[in-house]
């Protein structure tokens, strides 16, 4: 017996090492992949917090924007049938006014949107961006005709900015209603890049869960 135990124990031996080196690989394997899985969890909760935020921030803007839009529409609308009529419809000073901040949206992408957020979600987002910049710097050129050329002048009598013969604006008015079409077509832009960027973190939320 004692022979044929002596002959077994290297194989006995070898057994039980490669049984505790199975299992030292499947410990090490699990901890591995809990790790990852853990890591991963954090990253879908973080991804859906960034997409919960942007989401927040554009449900808050896009009513107020349309309410504007819907305004803006109706009043330029009667601006051009009045002045298409020689009714000489009166001159009111451009006043856009506007809390946009490019660094809000660098900020929540610096801190982890770039590399989580889905490559649609980025350009959607800088779609927007891009007719915010654009629709801002185009109003503040009219805006800035308005302040040298009609609010220093909004006591003048209307034939200051018609002329009475033709019931038409006067040379240096010309402009003023290309800044109510300017403002329209922002308006108009901005609700639908707004609702895109909204259609489009609504759909990768959806997929996160």
């Amino acid at each position: 017996m004692s022979e044929t135990t002596e002959k077994h124990s290297p194989i006995t031996r070898l057994g039980r090492w490669l049984a505790e080196l199975i299992l030292v690989f499947v410990g090490v394997y699990a901890a591995f992949w809990l790790n990852n899985y853990q890591q991963h969890q954090q990253e879908i909760k973080r991804h859906d917090q960034i997409l919960a935020v942007l989401e927040i921030q554009l449900r808050e803007g896009i009513e107020s924007a349309k309410a504007m839009s819907r305004r803006e529409d109706v009043a330029v609308a009667e601006f051009d049938r009045a002045l298409a009529a020689g009714e000489m419809p009166p001159i009111s000073p451009f006043a856009l006014v506007s809390d946009y901040s490019a660094t809000d949206i660098a900020t929540l992408l610096s801190s982890g949107g770039i590399e989580l957020l889905d490559v649609k979600t980025l350009t959607a987002l800088r779609n927007l961006e891009s007719v915010i910049r654009g629709g801002l710097n185009r109003m503040s050129y009219f805006e800035k005709l308005s302040d040298e050329l009609v609010a220093p002048n909004v006591d003048q009598d209307i034939s200051f900015f018609y002329d009475p013969a033709t019931k038409k604006l006067r040379k240096r008015f010309e402009k003023y209603p290309d800044g109510l079409h300017a403002a329209t077509k922002f308006f108009h832009d901005l609700d639908q890049s707004q609702d895109a960027l909204l259609k489009q973190i609504q759909a990768e939320r959806q997929r996160l869960k």
